[in-house]
């Protein structure tokens, strides 16, 4: 009988171009998510990039390590990684949000997205402490069924397989479900901005809009080889698929730096004086909510600067940066939010809509009605009736 150091010496170890390719798609990633995590201080999105490009390090390192045959030297760690698959989509749909609504999704508020994921994971815990003999047959079931099986223990037991039987259709479902939330965000956006061809074309919408459909040819990907390959055969075109991604994204986040822009130089903000003041957003938001500056019909990006005492263009930046959108529509967006307010609230039932658009700092009706639809889909009128009418 052969023992288990005798099987495991029977793994073959193959080096070739496929294994380069993931390789390199593994080192590509972590760096990149290094990369981000580093820049991510005080910034939930890209805290949420970093995560999701970790998790799928992790997962392709797994791969790589199984398609290799080097994963023989970790056997204790064969099929870690099947948890950090269940939060790709997740992550991705986060990163798409806060891309697009210019806001955090807050974990503790959408506990729900980590359900499966966590379920997943209670499930494995006999797997994860099982006898190496039980990871070593795990392995030797997906890649190399020929060289039989080793001895496991009479009385352990494989409880665990009702789930992992299902793994495969577990991350189908959980892609289709993040594929469809991420592109109903992208939908919204552009619907939001079909009058404003401008933002259609901003690098932040085409972005999101194209992380969706990689997400989508993903989970075509995935269904395509779970239906041709047994068990984990295929994984390694999954694998070369990431490390494209991998390097498209790298490319698209070096060529979007200001490093190559002709104006790196000397455009709008460098031109600022090195000794320029600075000012962060949350100092230009106490301002403008507690002095309700938006409500002035005459508010604008040169006196709000006068106010402040800061350049306007260091204002501009600032918004621009946080905000992720100019000054107007940063003040349009406050106004907005108080109108919606206002117009459901009694204090103010004896004012007319347009005169509630004035009270929030529009100059006239067509200003008003086009920033409210803009922002928020619908008309003033459509917005009263389906929240509170008074009309």
């Amino acid at each position: 009988m052969d023992t288990l150091q005798d099987f495991i010496a029977q793994i073959p170890v193959r080096h070739n171009i496929t294994s380069t390719i993931m390789l390199l798609g593994v080192a590509q990633n972590l760096f990149l998510s290094i990369v981000l995590f580093v820049k991510s201080k005080n910034n939930r999105l890209l805290l949420y990039f970093a995560f999701l490009l970790l998790f799928g390090t992790l997962v392709f390192l797994d791969t790589y390590l199984c398609y290799t045959g080097l994963i023989k030297h970790l056997l204790e760690w064969n099929d870690s990684s099947e948890v950090f698959v269940l939060l790709i989509g997740p992550f991705l749909y986060f990163t798409i949000y806060a891309f697009l609504k210019r806001k955090p999704i807050s974990i503790r508020m959408a506990w729900w997205h980590l359900i499966l994921p966590l379920g997943y994971l209670l499930s494995q815990i006999p797997f994860y402490t099982a006898p190496v003999s039980v990871k070593l047959n795990a392995y030797l079931g997906a890649y190399f069924n020929n060289l039989g099986t080793a001895s496991v223990p009479d009385t352990f037991n494989y409880s665990y397989h009702h789930i992992k039987d299902i793994f495969d259709w577990l991350i189908l479902c959980s892609l289709l479900l993040y594929t469809l939330l991420s592109l109903k965000l992208v939908k919204e956006e552009r619907y939001r901005n079909n009058t404003d061809k401008a933002n259609l074309k901003s690098a932040k919408y085409i972005f999101t809009r194209n992380s969706a459909i990689i997400l989508l040819t993903f989970f075509i990907l995935l269904f395509t080889v779970f239906y041709i390959y047994d068990d984990d055969g295929g994984d390694h075109f999954i694998a070369i698929f990431q490390t494209l991604v991998s390097f498209a994204t790298t490319y698209i986040i070096i060529s979007k730096s200001k490093f190559f822009e002709k104006s790196w130089v000397a455009d709008k903000y460098e031109t600022l004086s090195n000794t320029a003041d600075e000012i962060t957003f949350k100092e230009i938001e106490t301002f403008v909510d507690n002095n309700l500056y938006y409500t002035n019909s005459h508010a604008s990006l040169k006196h709000l600067a006068t106010q402040l005492g800061i350049h306007p263009n260091q204002i501009s930046k600032t918004i621009n940066s946080d905000f992720g959108s100019n000054y107007n529509h940063y003040i349009n967006n406050k106004r907005i939010e108080l109108a919606k307010e206002r117009l459901v609230d009694p204090k103010f039932s004896h004012l007319t809509i347009e005169a509630i658009g004035e009270s929030v700092g529009f100059k006239s009706k067509s200003a008003f009605y086009n920033a409210f639809k803009k922002i928020s889909g619908i008309s003033p009128f459509k917005f009263t009736k389906s929240i509170s009418p008074k009309l």
